[in-house]
């Protein structure tokens, strides 16, 4: 019988940390994107805010 492969660990995601929690209400720290809507948050870099699904970008 074959030898079973190893898996490597993979890291969980860190959907957490875009939100935060004030009472009972969670509130989301980063922006949307204009053109996608709600839903579609824009990734920070150290120089701009770009959006994942669509490539609109803003310069800080």
């Amino acid at each position: 019988m074959a030898k079973k492969k190893e898996r490597k660990n993979k890291t969980p995601s860190k959907r957490y940390a875009l939100y935060e929690k004030k009472g009972d209400v969670l509130e989301r720290k980063n922006t949307f994107c204009p053109k996608c809507g709600a839903g579609y948050f824009m990734a920070r870099h150290k120089d701009r805010l770009t959006c994942g699904k669509c490539g609109y970008m803003e310069k800080n």
